[in-house]
């Protein structure tokens, strides 16, 4: 059983058991996996901060032949987003990305370019704040959709044909967020969501919360 070490992105945890963990993370080289992170729960846990929601970290771990889940032996945080999920609209824009990178991403499959995405609307919003908001979120799952695959050809307004046509040619660094607001490319994001939600057959948990936050 050798030992594995990847570039990762936490996206999910859940309690298994009194003190362990399991842990849905995107990995650089290995794709989408599943591990058990034991002890995790406990206040001094060997992991700390570095199972955070969308944390940018260095696992090691082992994968078993003929088995789902990983086991995960220790975690080296190279990015919190700590900053990021103290705020209520950059926190709940973090629960987004990450549920749909999750329901997106199949297992063991390798996607630079995702990862790459998903490393670029983690510097914009720490670049602008609460100000990056609809940029990052329209910009995300424009990508999203297109590198999963299933982009159609889309019935927009005018101004929101421009938006992704300007999104599909330039870096999300290129875009200030000056002049956005919850209706700047509203309609846009809307069918893409539908997209997502049509692909994956169900509604997504953080959508209702990402609509509250204020303009």
């Amino acid at each position: 059983m050798p030992a594995r070490v990847s570039e990762a992105l936490i996206l999910r945890t859940y309690p298994l058991g009194e003190a362990d963990l399991i842990v849905s993370f995107f990995t650089r080289d290995q794709g989408k996996l599943r591990g058990v992170a034991r002890r995790a729960r406990r206040p001094k846990s060997q992991f700390g901060a570095s199972l955070e929601r969308l944390a940018h970290v260095r696992v090691h771990y082992y994968q078993p032949e003929q088995r789902e889940l990983v086991r995960l032996s220790s975690c080296e945080l190279i990015q919190s987003q700590f900053e990021l999920a103290a705020s209520y609209a950059t926190g709940v824009t973090l629960d987004y990305v990450a549920e749909v990178s999750e329901q997106l991403l199949p297992p063991g499959e390798q996607n630079e370019r995702f990862f790459r995405l998903l490393l670029l609307v983690l510097e914009y919003l720490r670049r602008w704040r609460d100000a990056a908001v609809w940029p990052a979120v329209t910009y995300y799952t424009l990508w999203a959709v297109r590198l999963s695959g299933f982009l159609p050809q889309l019935r927009l307004s005018e101004q929101d044909q421009r938006i992704q046509e300007l999104m599909l040619k330039r870096s999300l660094l290129e875009i200030t967020p000056e002049g956005w607001s919850r209706s700047t490319g509203a309609d846009l994001r809307r069918a893409l969501i539908r997209c997502i939600e049509q692909h994956t057959e169900r509604p997504l948990v953080t959508l209702p919360y990402l609509e509250s936050v204020s303009p």
